[in-house]
């Protein structure tokens, strides 16, 4: 039997230690966040590896809480009664789950309208739950917080739009900056008189005073968080017949805004929102959202822009982290975890990242992270159907819920995997997205999988290495390495996966033994 090694004394090399079973890590692994917005009343449970959460349960109710505030200075009263039934099955649900008590905020209408605090007073005594009222920076630095829990490092400019308010702040190496609030909210915007002209002076007159707040943001990386953004990223995906409708790290040019708020403009909305799949009352706000948004765009002009999932919610799950998990990667904790819940033998994955680096010399830190993440992700799909593992891996790569990953890394990340499983990549119903990578990325894509493929058959224990590979490019020669152990497991399949291996590199096979 092999000697187990010391988890303590593994050189676990440029990723460092995984943290998710460490009791700061572990402490987070079931957090429920309610967050009472001006649009929506939404729980959020969060669960699993904690720098990069699996969403548990996650369930809005559309109230519509400021719907009228700018000329009642109340909340809206039908809005009211649906998010305090919403917020009493929410309590329920917490309740049933066994989780903490919920971490519960309330933005912009809540803290603008007269009957607010006996609102939160409401929600205390048939609930139970401390519902806290943020004001607009605050609100504004969670949201950024949120867009950190995917980026960490992140530099840039994050906007946040709400139903009633719309933040911006500030972000540089991965710290929240300056921050502003301001009314530029949907809900609020339907409420200004004149029709769209005077909506349209209102928001480029307010959009130059948070300009002039904010200074230098100008030209930086435009972070987008909240439902009318996401919306108007999904019809934007819808016009261009964008083959990965998948919203994070969804990226759009100045120019794609534009086209894209003169295609809401002249749509019928109803026709619109069933082939996009948005509700009725956020399509309500979206043709106001791209008002100000294609004027955030003219007063900023960001160098590129990505829309973020993450928000609110995520920040406050970031808040309650530990400075040791925020600064992790996303993506390889969220891997890493993924590897020990379903993998056959968990901690391979930094076995078979060591195996298969030798053959990409020449990747940077960016690549080094998907080849990474690959490899620990190379068996956790082992229960799907032979014949489907390879259609099953990627769409899960591509489809999962990671963070830190542009969404041509989602699609050459499934599709190294696929060919892990399988060497039929062609005309499969995966083909349209295979466009987002060049032929390089394709190729290097294939180099991947075809050697997990082969270090799968090499299996030995999760702290022993099977051998090595080295390829050298300017001869063309590929060599594997067996160690004593792994000799015997080279049977005729991993002779052929070998000889895949050395064709896709078009190099000549050598096999040598350590005595």
């Amino acid at each position: 039997m092999t000697q187990q090694t010391d988890p303590d004394v593994i050189d676990w090399g440029p990723f460092g230690r995984p943290l998710f079973e460490d009791a700061a890590a572990q402490g987070l692994s079931r957090v429920g966040v309610l967050d009472v917005g001006s649009n929506s009343v939404r729980l959020v449970v969060f669960d699993g590896a904690a720098r990069s959460p699996a969403y548990f349960y996650n369930e809005k109710v559309m109230c519509a809480l400021g719907a009228g505030l700018s000329e009642t200075g109340h909340l809206n009263p039908q809005g009211r009664v649906r998010a305090l039934s919403a917020i009493r099955r929410f309590a329920a649900l917490a309740e049933g789950m066994g989780i903490p008590p919920l971490t519960a905020v309330a933005t912009a209408a809540v803290r603008e309208a007269s009957d607010g605090q006996d609102f939160r007073a409401e929600i205390l005594r048939e609930t139970g739950i401390k519902l806290w009222i943020i004001d607009g920076k605050e609100e504004a630095r969670l949201s950024a917080q949120g867009v950190l829990l995917g980026w960490p490092g992140s530099y840039g400019l994050v906007c946040d739009i709400g139903g009633s308010s719309l933040e911006l702040a500030d972000l540089a190496d991965g710290r929240v900056g300056r921050r502003v609030t301001s009314a530029l909210g949907p809900l609020k915007l339907r409420e200004i008189k004149g029709g769209r002209k005077q909506v349209k002076a209102y928001v480029r007159e307010t959009m130059e005073q948070l300009h002039e707040e904010m200074g230098s943001a100008t030209g930086a990386r435009l972070f987008l968080v909240g439902g009318s953004w996401r919306a108007i990223a999904r019809v934007d995906m819808e016009r261009r017949d964008y083959p990965l409708t998948v919203l994070h790290e969804y990226r759009m040019t100045s120019r794609q805004i534009s086209k894209t708020a003169e295609y809401i403009r002249k749509s019928d909305l109803q026709d619109l929102r069933a082939r996009c799949n948005i509700s009725d009352s956020r399509m309500s706000l979206v043709p106001l959202a791209s008002i100000v948004l294609k004027e955030l765009m003219r007063t900023f002009k960001p160098k590129d822009v990505a829309v973020s999932s993450y928000g609110i919610r995520e920040g406050m799950l970031f808040e309650q982290m530990p400075r040791e998990l925020r600064d992790r990667d996303p993506l390889i904790e969220a891997c890493r975890f993924a590897e020990a819940k379903d993998a056959r033998l968990p901690g391979f994955g930094r076995i078979l990242y060591d195996f298969v680096k030798p053959l990409f010399p020449r990747a940077n830190w960016q690549r080094k992270r998907i080849i990474k993440a690959a490899c620990l992700l190379h068996d956790v799909s082992w229960r799907a159907h032979p014949d489907y593992r390879g259609e099953v891996t990627f769409d899960n790569a591509t489809r999962a819920n990671l963070g830190g990953l542009k969404h041509y890394e989602r699609v050459f990340l499934g599709l190294a995997l696929m060919n892990r499983y399988t060497s039929k990549t062609n005309n499969t119903r995966f083909a349209p997205l295979f466009a987002m990578l060049d032929d390089g990325q394709i190729k290097e894509a294939e180099i991947l999988g075809r050697a997990m493929r082969l270090g799968a058959m090499l299996w030995l224990t999760a702290d022993e290495e099977p051998g090595s590979l080295k390829w050298r490019r300017k001869s063309g020669e590929l060599t594997l390495t067996l160690t004593k152990h792994a000799l015997p497991l080279f049977g005729e399949v991993a002779q052929s996966r070998f000889l895949a291996l050395a064709a896709a590199l078009n190099a000549k096979g050598h096999v040598k033994f350590k005595r």
